[in-house]
């Protein structure tokens, strides 16, 4: 199954987060099938494909919790 979530970048304490798609079995940095966007918690900035992702969530693929809280806030 599919999964669409958070995978940490950024340097130490300085945090930055891609929207990856990723097999739920397999870590979220390294292994994704495809970079659908980036949130930056520090200046609030949230991005994404929304086409892209809606299309891969008509196909089975499931957003994480927190990344649905993202999408509910930014909305």
């Amino acid at each position: 199954m599919l999964k669409i979530r958070l995978s940490r970048a950024g340097r130490k304490h300085v945090p930055f987060y891609r929207i990856v798609v990723t097999e739920h079995s397999q870590a979220a940095k390294h292994g994704y099938l495809q970079i659908l966007g980036h949130y930056n918690p520090i200046t609030k900035e949230f991005v994404l494909d929304k086409e892209t992702a809606d299309k891969f969530v008509k196909n089975g693929a499931q957003y994480s919790d927190t990344l649905k809280k993202l999408i509910e806030r930014n909305a």
